[in-house]
C-alpha cells in the first residue's frame, strides 16, 4: 500500500521510537488519494509521490517495503539520496539517465519518504544490505550505484559488503567511513561542521525541533549548507513537507546516533575494521568545494580504499548539494563516469 501521508508533526513517544500502527507498521493514509489532493477533494495534502514522466511502485527487500520512482530501459543505475531529502532529490539525474538509455531508479531509504519506518534497522551494515536487497528485487543482478551524503556512505558500505552486486560506484559529499571516523575523533574543524549530528544525539528533543514551525530548522540547514547556487522554493518546500511525515524526523536521525554512539561499542569497531576492505568497483567522487558539512580535506583520500578506477572530482562554488545546486555539472559527471564502466 502507498505511504502518501499528510506531513503532520511527529510527537516521539518517551522512548524516542518512531510512531507506529498496531502490528509495527507506520500509520497510513487512507490508499487512492490522488497526489496533491486532500482526501476531501481540496489541494492541501501533499505526496511524496510527486507527479512527472516517472513511475512509482513498492517493493519488498531485506524485510521491509521500499518505495522506488522509476524511469527509462538500460543497465540499471540506482540512486540514493542523503539528509534530509528523499526520491525526489535526483529529479533532474532520474531523466537525463532515461533519455541517456540507462534504467533509472530513485530509492526511499528506510525510514524516510514513501518506504516503511521500522523500529530497528539503520546502523550502515543493514541499511547497506536494503540497496543491495532492493537492487535484486529489481530483477538485476548488477547496477552502477549512485550516493549523496549518508546515501553515499552507504554506497561505500554496500560496495564492500556486496562488491559482486556493483558495477560502478558514484559516491557525491561522503568521506569513506574510515575517513570520517577518524575526522570526527581527531579533527575539530569536521567536529564542529557535524555539530546538528551532535544535537541529534539527545532524546526527543531533535524530532520535536525538526518538526516544529512546519520544519523551519530544515529549511535553515538547507540554506547554510548549499553553495552560492541555493536549492529552489520548491525543493526546500517539500523538503520541509517530507520530513514532517510521522516518524520520518525520528528514523532519518537513527543512523547519526548509531554513528556517534558505536564508536566506542564492538560492533562500531567491528565496522570500521571491515571498511578497510578495498573497493572493486570503478569509483567516481564528487565534492563540492564549498561543502560546510562534509569538508574537502575529509572527503579527499577515498581512493586510498579503492583497488579500481578512481576519479575525484572537487566542483568549485558547490555546497553540500552538487546534483541540485549544479545538476547539468554533475550529470554530466555521472553520465561519462557510468558510460565508461557499462561492461
Amino acid at each position: 500500500m502507498p505511504l502518501d501521508q499528510k506531513p503532520v508533526p511527529a510527537q516521539p513517544s518517551a522512548d524516542s521510537g518512531p510512531d507506529l500502527a498496531p502490528g509495527g507498521e507506520p500509520a497510513e493514509e487512507s490508499p487512492g488519494t490522488a497526489p496533491g489532493t486532500a482526501p476531501d477533494g481540496g489541494a492541501e495534502a501533499w505526496s511524496v509521490r510527486q507527479s512527472g514522466p516517472w513511475t512509482h511502485r513498492d517493493l519488498a527487500a531485506n524485510g521491509a517495503r521500499f518505495h522506488i520512482a522509476e524511469l527509462g530501459s538500460g543497465p540499471l543505475v540506482l540512486l540514493v539520496h542523503g539528509w534530509p531529502e528523499y526520491w525526489w532529490a535526483w529529479r533532474h539525474q532520474l531523466t537525463a539517465l532515461a533519455e541517456a538509455g540507462y534504467r533509472a531508479v530513485a530509492l526511499d531509504l528506510r525510514g524516510i519518504g514513501g518506504s516503511d519506518r521500522t523500529p530497528r534497522g539503520y546502523d550502515p551494515g543493514n541499511l547497506a544490505l536494503d540497496i543491495t536487497g532492493v537492487i535484486r528485487s529489481l530483477g538485476e543482478r548488477r547496477a552502477h550505484l549512485v550516493g549523496h551524503a549518508a546515501g553515499g556512505t552507504l554506497a561505500w558500505v554496500a560496495a564492500v559488503m556486496r562488491p559482486s552486486v556493483i558495477q560502478s560506484l558514484t559516491v557525491v559529499s561522503a568521506a569513506h567511513p574510515r575517513d570520517l571516523r577518524r575526522a570526527l575523533l581527531t579533527d575539530r574543524r569536521q567536529a564542529a561542521a557535524f555539530e546538528h549530528v551532535l544535537g541529534f544525539q539527545r532524546p526527543w528533543i531533535p524530532e520535536r525541533r525538526l518538526v516544529a514551525d512546519d520544519a523551519a530548522l530544515v529549511s535553515r540547514y538547507l540554506d547554510a549548507w548549499a553553495g552560492p547556487n541555493r536549492l529552489d522554493e520548491e525543493a526546500v518546500h517539500a523538503y520541509r513537507q517530507a520530513i514532517q511525515i510521522p516518524s520520518t524526523a525520528h528514523c532519518s536521525i537513527e543512523p547519526y546516533r548509531w554513528l556517534l554512539r558505536s564508536m566506542a561499542r564492538p560492533d562500531g569497531i567491528q565496522f570500521a575494521r571491515r571498511m578497510k576492505k578495498p573497493i572493486t568497483a570503478p569509483t567516481l567522487h564528487v565534492q563540492g568545494a564549498a561543502d560546510p558539512v562534509l569538508l574537502s580535506h575529509t572527503a579527499l583520500g577515498g581512493g586510498e580504499y579503492v583497488a579500481a578506477p578512481y576519479r575525484w572530482r572537487l566542483m568549485p562554488g558547490v555546497g553540500h548539494f552538487p546534483h541540485e545546486e549544479a545538476p547539468e555539472q554533475f550529470t554530466a559527471e555521472l553520465l561519462d563516469w557510468v558510460g565508461r564502466h557499462k561492461e
